[in-house]
C-alpha cells in the first residue's frame, strides 16, 4: 500500500466523506432531537438527550417523562430517522469495507506516523522522469526518502512502496509533512525554475543544515538557486548533452564512468567517504594506510574541508578528518572502508555512553 501524507488517495478519500457525513448525520439528530424535546416538553438538557439516544438506538427503553401529543409526533419522526440511519450506516460500512476504503483510511494514518518518524532522510520533490530516476537510485542504495508530488496523474505511478506526501512542494505545511526539519537532505526537480526557486527558499528558511539540490532549465535560473541557498544545482539537459558529446568523443572515458557509477558495473562503484574526527586513516600516507592494501579500494581524489580538490593524489598524501575521499572499489569493500573512516566518531559515541 502507497505511503501517503496530504492529500490522501481516492480510497482514502472516499472512505474519509463516507465517515465524516455518518458522523454529522449522527450528531444533527442527536442535537435536533435534544433541542426539540427541551422545547416541545421543556425537558432539562440531560433527560432530552437521554431520549433522544434509547430512541434513535431503538433499545426500547420506557420514556423517561409522559408525552404530550407533540413530543409523541417528534418522538415517531426520531424513530424513523434513526432507523434511516443506522440502515445508511450499516450500508456504507459494509460497502467501505468491500472496496478496501477503511483499510486505505486506517492504512494512511499508520503511514502518516511512520513518515513523522523519519529522520535524516532525503525528500525528493517531483516525481517526473528526473525525480524517478533519483528514487531509484536511492533505493538501490539504500537510503530512506519519501517523494513530494502534487500531480495526481503522477501519484497513481509511483511504487506503493515509496513514502508519498501528495501535495504542492512550494507549500510550507507539505513540506513540513515530509519532514523537512529532520531531513538530511532535499533534492527539488519540478519543472519550473520558479517553483524549484521557491522550494529551496522554503527549504532552507525551515532547515538551514539541509543540503539542497536544485535542477534548473534556465541559465539564468542557475545564479538565483544559489542565491536562494542550493548547495548544487544541476541541469540535466547541459549533463544529457555533454554526455552525449562524450560517448562520440571519448567513449572509453564514457565506459569508465559506467563502469564506476552504475549498478551493472561487475559490482564496481565510485564513492565518496568521510573521514571522520579520530578514524584511523586521518593523517596517515595512503602509501601507509589499509585503504588499497586490506580493503582494495583505489583513491580517486581527496575533497578537503576547505573545499579544495586534490586528483590522483600521490602515496604521500595524507587525508586529514573533515577531508572526503573519492574512490572506487567494490560494494562491499566500500562499505568496509566507510566504517573504517568514521571509526573513530563511533569509538567516541561508545566512550560517552
Amino acid at each position: 500500500m502507497r505511503q501517503t501524507l496530504g492529500r490522501p488517495g481516492a480510497a482514502a478519500v472516499r472512505g474519509r466523506v463516507h465517515l465524516t457525513r455518518i458522523l454529522g448525520l449522527l450528531f444533527g439528530i442527536l442535537a435536533v432531537g435534544t433541542c426539540g424535546y427541551r422545547w416541545i416538553e421543556g425537558w432539562p438538557w440531560e433527560d432530552s438527550l437521554y431520549m433522544v439516544i434509547i430512541t434513535v438506538s431503538t433499545i426500547g427503553y420506557g420514556e423517561v417523562r409522559p408525552l404530550s401529543p407533540g413530543g409523541r409526533m417528534f418522538t415517531m419522526f426520531l424513530i424513523v430517522a434513526g432507523v434511516g440511519l443506522m440502515t445508511y450506516a450499516v450500508g456504507t460500512l459494509g460497502r467501505m469495507v468491500v472496496e478496501g476504503e477503511v483499510q486505505a483510511l486506517l492504512g494512511r494514518r499508520r503511514k502518516m506516523s511512520k513518515i513523522r518518524r523519519l529522520r535524516d532522510h532525503y525528500v525528493i520533490c517531483g516525481f517526473g522522469r528526473i525525480g524517478k530516476l533519483v528514487a531509484q537510485e536511492f533505493e538501490r542504495r539504500p537510503l530512506t526518502f519519501v517523494v513530494v508530488e502534487r500531480d495526481e496523474a503522477q501519484v497513481v505511478k509511483i511504487p506503493d512502496h515509496y513514502p508519498v506526501v501528495v501535495g504542492d512542494a512550494t507549500e510550507e505545511e507539505v513540506l513540513i509533512r515530509a519532514g523537512i526539519e529532520r531531513a538530511k537532505g532535499l533534492v527539488t526537480a519540478l519543472h519550473s525554475d520558479a517553483d524549484n526557486l521557491f522550494v529551496t527558499l522554503t527549504a532552507r528558511g525551515l532547515n538551514p543544515d539541509l543540503f539542497i539540490l536544485a535542477r534548473y532549465e534556465e541559465e539564468r535560473s542557475k545564479r538565483k538557486l544559489l542565491q536562494a541557498g542550493a548547495d548544487r544545482v544541476v541541469s540535466p539537459y547541459i549533463i544529457g548533452g555533454t554526455r552525449m558529446a562524450m560517448a562520440v568523443l571519448r567513449p572509453s572515458v564514457i565506459d569508465f564512468i559506467e563502469l564506476a557509477t552504475t549498478s551493472e558495473s561487475l559490482g564496481l562503484q565510485m564513492e565518496e567517504v568521510l573521514v571522520s574526527e579520530g578514524s584511523p586513516l586521518a593523517g596517515v600516507p595512503l602509501a601507509e594506510s589499509p585503504i588499497r592494501s586490506e580493503h582494495d579500494v583505489m583513491v580517486v581524489a581527496i575533497k578537503r574541508r576547505s573545499g579544495r580538490m586534490e586528483f590522483n593524489p600521490s602515496a604521500r598524501t595524507c587525508p586529514e578528518a573533515g577531508d572526503r575521499l573519492i574512490v572506487i572499489g567494490e560494494v562491499e569493500h566500500l562499505k568496509h572502508l566507510e566504517v573504517l573512516a568514521r571509526a573513530g566518531k563511533t569509538s567516541a559515541a561508545e566512550e560517552s555512553r
